[in-house]
């Protein structure tokens, strides 16, 4: 998945995924998975990062701005379309409009899993006297 947004235009956006396909040592050859350029093939350069002023000395190092993608949030998944869907309800979601993004990222129902806490009945069970 895709760290940050490095050129919108070629779908390149925060949340992207990808597949690697030819990895080099200072770029990596991707294909998109998701979105109006699900397909194309696009490079990714290696990013220098720099710390300045903040230290009597330089910090520097080079990286991918990629990550490998199991899970993500539902605000990442906002606008894909994917062709499976495992909602983890374990927490609370923020708010209900998070809940029906996560809902309405796949079609038909029969591929979307919900994983919930065992229901209980707290406070409602009678104790025999």
């Amino acid at each position: 998945m895709l760290l940050r947004n490095l050129n919108p235009a070629a779908g390149l956006c925060n949340g992207t995924r990808l597949i690697v396909k030819r990895p080099h040592d200072n770029l990596l050859g991707c294909e998109i998975l998701t979105g109006e350029k699900k397909g194309d093939r696009v490079f990714i350069p290696q990013i220098s990062c720099t710390t300045e002023g903040r230290f009597p000395f330089i910090l520097s190092r080079r990286q991918f701005s990629v990550k490998p993608c199991y899970s993500m949030t539902i605000n990442k998944s906002q606008v894909q379309a994917l062709d499976y869907v495992g909602i983890d309800l374990m927490g609370e979601v923020f708010s209900h409009g998070q809940l029906y993004v996560a809902f309405s990222r796949v079609r038909p129902w029969d591929y979307v899993k919900v994983f919930v806490k065992p229901w209980t009945r707290c406070g409602m069970e009678r104790s025999a006297k």
